[in-house]
């Protein structure tokens, strides 16, 4: 195999693995996108192994290094060394003839909030930690379990998202918000303006581009892409009505953020495979009240994302839920993030609903029009999708 496409599989292989570390940290290792992503990680590392006896993969001074060479920066190779770092590890080697159980261990290993502890090696895969030398020469040697060393440039970092790396943006910033949440700790607002941020400068660079990746994409029910789904849409929307400036960013944060009152539902709720019990429903439809009460709490979240998580669900004449005194006015950015949230969820593959194709959906948003969705915003959405010839 030559050196390029091994490159291509070991960088399909560590896309897939934070795929499924941080599905495992939303959700749990036995979770089947989790299963699914495992397997897809290690049939890539299977490919890249078939002609060799090892890789390793360093991490120094911020750069990832693949066989003593070092990367050029990327959104899936830097949120593989944030989590290297996060559970003090320096490097990874993993040898011939991995089995996919140890890949799964990885993964769960990883998964877990770092506790302080070493990470343990298995029989395939070595971890270890990186030993710098004193006097400022550039080299990396290893510790214990390592096998290669590498130079390191010190070209800067920065760069433009790419449209092909907005799915690896999303599992990088959004899953760590999920993850936290979950775990019950603050918010940190900080990684999702900053996404929020590069989605707009991305929608002014690529154009509609990125509203096809989001519209058209099909996917299997997973918070944090449906999450960043949404966003893209109701930005989409926004930036077509004209809206600008800091209020087009309120709304992408309160559009990434509408979901999270769903975190503290239970987890049993939000995967039963089967239609929800009557029970189970009430339960869910308490998401919307639960999001907005942790986002009035949480010091730095516009107080938009609160009141989007809380009207989300309202219907445009008021039949949704949660119920509200008469004459209540709701919002143009819960409007706007209510037609991206219908839209995306039926592109979302479930085990009872295969995704639904655009034009479908378009004759449910148009069925919906005056009564779920403002018919106004209606139009324009599905202005935007025609003008992509998608519809």
């Amino acid at each position: 195999m030559n050196s390029a496409i091994a490159l291509h599989e070991i960088s399909e292989f560590i896309r897939h693995l934070l795929s499924a570390v941080a599905g495992a940290a939303l959700y749990t290792v036995n979770h089947p996108q989790v299963f699914r992503l495992a397997d897809a990680a290690h049939a890539s590392l299977t490919r890249a192994l078939a002609e060799r006896p090892d890789i390793a993969l360093l991490e120094v001074d911020g750069e990832l290094v693949i066989d003593g060479r070092p990367q050029a920066f990327s959104l899936v190779f830097d949120r593989f060394i944030q989590i290297m770092h996060e559970h003090g590890i320096g490097h990874l080697r993993f040898l011939a003839g991995t089995p996919r159980h140890e890949v799964d261990q990885l993964i769960a290993l990883l998964a877990r909030q770092s506790d302080g502890s070493e990470a343990g090696s298995t029989e395939h895969i070595r971890l270890g930690k990186v030993e710098m030398p004193e006097d400022g020469n550039e080299e990396g040697s290893l510790g214990a379990g390592g096998g290669t060393s590498g130079t390191v440039g010190t070209g800067g970092r920065a760069g433009a998202v790419t449209l092909g790396e907005i799915p690896a943006l999303e599992l990088a910033r959004l899953s760590e918000v999920y993850e936290a949440i979950k775990r019950k700790e603050r918010l940190k607002p900080s990684g999702i303006a900053a996404t929020v941020a590069e989605l707009v400068e991305a929608f002014r660079r690529e154009g509609e581009s990125l509203l096809v990746l989001a519209a058209l994409r099909e996917q299997d029910e997973y918070t944090f892409t449906h999450a960043a789904n949404v966003c893209i849409l109701t930005l989409a929307q926004a930036m077509s009505l004209g809206i600008k400036g800091q209020m087009l960013n309120d709304i992408g944060i309160a559009a990434m953020l509408h979901d999270v009152g769903k975190m503290f539902i239970p987890e049993e709720i939000l995967t039963k495979p089967e239609k929800l019990s009557d029970e189970e429903f009430e339960q869910m439809k308490r998401h919307p009240v639960l999001g907005a009460q942790y986002l009035m709490e949480t010091p730095g979240v516009p107080r938009l994302a609160a009141i989007v998580a809380f009207e989300h669900h309202m219907r445009h004449n008021q039949s949704g839920y949660p119920m509200v005194p008469p004459g209540w006015q709701q919002t143009v950015a819960s409007q706007l993030t209510a037609i991206a949230d219908c839209f995306d969820a039926m592109r979302t593959r479930r085990p009872y609903q295969e995704p639904r194709p655009p034009e479908v959906i378009a004759k449910v948003l148009m069925q919906g029009s005056g009564t779920e969705f403002n018919p106004l915003l209606v139009r324009n959405m599905l202005l935007l999708l025609n003008r992509l010839d998608r519809i």
